[in-house]
């Protein structure tokens, strides 16, 4: 492999430090394409180079258009790992995962000027201003906003409010002030002082301090109780209840829990979905979904590290503690890892997974409705996959037996195309070959008489048959195969009902296909749906067939009695043995007394 390297990057592979930093690769036309961060630049490079064999095919690719590298030299593995986050999401060069734009998202503002105002923005401007966020969910951040403007009166106006402007009277009320949104700041009615109270106590909920300032009103509740100043009181407590409400809104867990991370990992085989909860006093604050894309195979913790610097990066979290799943390849200085078993912290972890899962379910709803076709193939790859397939089965066809204990033996078939029932391709069948309780030798007799019929007509067949039963009526079924020269050129399985064992011809041992995969749906749906066309061809055919019977040939028995009897007796020579006693306990002394005579004369 060495003679292959281009003669100025082995002279950087000599001369790199085995020191911590971040290492830059550059392809022909002098462009970034990768950029990653190492404990030891010159080991982690130089691996790239020497360990082909254990190289993914996207790897090798990456190794092929590298013809220059950069690096730079940091302290420590955490600096690396800031300035690999940073360099990426400057030069989004093609090999690496990609992150989110955080600009996407709305925040917080509380711009710094006299008198703040607290409004959303997408733009954070550095003039000073506090920003809160970024919020992944708009309508979360405006509900916290008119939380914030139903307990304080703010101004909104972009009125230059300062002490000489408001002393020369520059300044009217606006329509605000009169209908109490506003205290008048503009006209000197609110002192800077009280103001600026409110805004700190503004910074204390969308910190999450919510307590902090639920605390101080209770306080100041009781003051203008004790002064008598009721109306005052009254409006401190309207503005409790809503602080409460929303506290017991957030609350999840023990509010002992207080300034936690937790990162949940969803791994996925071309993306990965890790989940970030802050919790402060107990309560969520943040909650955000970081999606990523994979492009040289990422592990786990190689992922949870970058989306672990990022994101508390972005959310600006100081939190000492961090829940994870598992250990992330970094150390991060004055951090603690918890990977809890049971308890608060194992539930916050569990309700991050499902966040993570439940982001998943919407993003592929949303591309399902932009393109439909794409969840019945995504389903169909899977089936392909579980079913040891070559191609997705995009035609399947079951097939089922009915009979009555023996009488009017039916058979249905049923078929699938995408994956969606096609119910014009459905077909009964009367049994015609076989006599008695046969399912084998009838589930022999309906493939042949399908696929003889579609061979015939020149037909498409169908690229999987599911046979509704376990060994016994997948062998039935395959013999009809062989007579048709058929063997080989579909896929054909059986499925037991009580296990949920999937068979394969000549496979003694079923498969088990997992209970949440949607390949075991599909062939469930198809065998229910089966089942229940094939159950009610053969009720009308039992009904019908009762009529024929030499039962209902007898005066004064109808179709209902014939049926109770055969229910009873299963067949017309056991009905005929019967003393008269046992045929009146059965459907009553009137029409016993027919049936009896009738064949005692």
């Amino acid at each position: 492999m060495k003679e292959q390297i281009p003669e100025n990057i082995q002279l950087k592979l000599k001369n790199i430090p085995e020191q911590a930093g971040v290492y830059q690769y550059l392809d022909e036309n002098n462009k970034i394409i990768y950029v990653g961060k190492a404990k030891n630049l010159k080991k982690r490079v130089a691996s790239y180079f020497t360990k082909e064999k254990h190289q993914s095919a996207k790897l090798k690719v990456l190794v092929r258009k590298i013809r220059d590298i950069n690096y730079i030299v940091v302290a420590t593995e955490f600096d690396a790992l800031l300035l690999e986050n940073n360099l990426i999401k400057k030069h989004q060069p093609r090999y690496n995962i990609l992150l989110k734009d955080d600009k996407t998202y709305p925040w917080i503002c509380i711009k710094k000027e006299n008198f703040p105002r607290v409004f959303p923005t997408r733009n954070l401007v550095k003039d000073g201003s506090t920003y809160f966020g970024p919020y992944p969910s708009v309508r979360m951040m405006r509900a916290l906003l008119e939380l914030i403007r139903e307990i304080y009166p703010l101004r909104n106006c972009k009125l230059n409010l300062d002490r000489q402007n408001i002393e020369n009277k520059k300044f009217k009320v606006c329509l605000e002030y009169h209908i109490g949104n506003c205290l008048g700041p503009c006209v000197g009615n609110q002192s800077r002082e009280d103001y600026q109270k409110n805004i700190d106590e503004i910074k204390e909920i969308l910190k999450g301090n919510v307590k902090h300032v639920i605390h101080k009103f209770e306080d100041q509740m009781m003051e203008y109780a004790a002064n008598l100043e009721f109306e005052k009181a009254q409006d401190i407590k309207q503005k409790l209840q809503l602080l409460e409400n929303y506290q017991g809104k957030s609350t999840v867990v023990n509010p002992k829990i207080d300034k936690v991370d937790v990162f949940s990992v969803l791994d996925e085989k071309d993306e990965c979905y890790i989940n970030f909860l802050r919790i402060l006093n107990g309560a969520i604050v943040q909650a955000h979904t970081l999606e990523i894309k994979k492009k040289l195979d990422e592990t786990p913790e190689e992922l949870l590290s970058m989306a672990i610097v990022e994101l508390r990066q972005q959310f600006d979290s100081h939190s000492k503690e961090i829940i994870v799943p598992f250990i992330p390849d970094i150390e991060l200085p004055d951090i603690k890892y918890s990977i809890p078993q049971k308890g608060d912290k194992k539930q916050l972890l569990d309700l991050s997974e499902r966040n993570a899962k439940f982001y998943r379910l919407e993003k592929q709803k949303k591309l399902d409705l932009v393109d439909p076709n794409r969840h019945s193939n995504r389903i169909l790859s899977t089936m392909m996959k579980d079913l040891r397939m070559s191609t997705p089965p995009e035609v399947i066809e079951c097939f089922d037996n009915s009979n009555f204990q023996g009488s009017y033996p039916v058979a249905a078939m049923v078929q699938f195309v995408n994956g969606k029932p096609n119910k014009k391709a459905y077909r009964h069948y009367n049994i015609k070959t076989v006599v008695g309780p046969n399912d084998f030798a009838s589930m022999e007799e309906i493939v042949y008489r399908r696929y003889s019929r579609l061979l015939k007509e020149g037909q498409r067949l169908p690229d999987l048959i599911i046979v509704d039963g376990g060994k016994g009526q997948l062998s039935s079924a395959l013999k009809s195969l062989d007579k048709l020269d058929l063997r080989g050129r579909l896929t054909i399985i059986g499925i037991a009902k009580k296990l949920e064992e999937i068979f394969f011809p000549g496979d003694s041992i079923p498969l088990y296909i997992d209970k949440k995969s949607e390949s075991l749906k599909v062939i469930q749906h198809l065998r229910d749906e089966a089942h229940r066309f094939g159950i009610t061809f053969h009720r009308n055919k039992r009904s019908k067939g009762t009529i024929k019977t030499e039962l209902t040939d007898i005066k004064g028995i109808g179709p209902n009695t014939a049926e109770e009897l055969l229910k009873k007796f299963k067949s017309i020579e056991q009905i005929k043995k019967k003393t008269l006693e046992e045929l009146c306990n059965t459907i009553g002394k009137s029409k016993g007394n027919i049936i009896y005579k009738h064949y005692h004369k």
